[in-house]
């Protein structure tokens, strides 16, 4: 039987990682005008990415090494809350996937990019009503 505690450590390890990549994308925003809305939409795809995979280390559900949103939402049991259609989740992916590459996708808009981090924060909100208080963090208003 896994280390309680050493479960909790890996948790609190995953949701750092994610509260890090959404400062970021928010703190981003904050540039306006001159937002690279690509890099916003990347950390808003790597919260919700870390935060599911922080409940599944929590859970103890084995998951693949992907950036796939969509595949990782596979994984939650039935009687989950999901905070994201499958096409927000498809959007999500692309942000960590497609957007990388110059020259294989359309400029994203400032609105895409709030968008993207709203959906980073329903993810966000659903696996914090889970996680253990040991597994969080204090964090700014997000």
């Amino acid at each position: 039987m896994p280390d309680p505690d050493a479960i909790i450590r890996v948790v609190r390890e995953w949701v750092i990682k994610a509260e890090n990549d959404l400062k970021t994308a928010v703190h981003t925003l904050g540039l306006e005008d001159t937002c690279p809305t690509d890099t916003v939409c990347f950390h808003a795809q790597q919260c919700a990415e870390k935060y599911l995979k922080a409940f599944f280390t929590l859970q103890s559900i084995p998951f693949p090494r992907t950036h796939d949103i969509e595949d990782l939402y596979r994984l939650l049991p039935h009687d989950t809350e999901v905070a994201l259609q499958v096409e927000q989740q498809r959007m999500l992916t692309r942000y960590a996937t497609v957007t990388r590459y110059p020259g294989t996708y359309e400029p994203v808009t400032f609105k895409e990019a709030q968008e993207a981090v709203a959906m980073a924060r329903k993810v966000r909100q659903c696996v914090r009503r889970v996680l253990p208080r040991e597994a969080k963090i204090k964090t700014a208003r997000n």
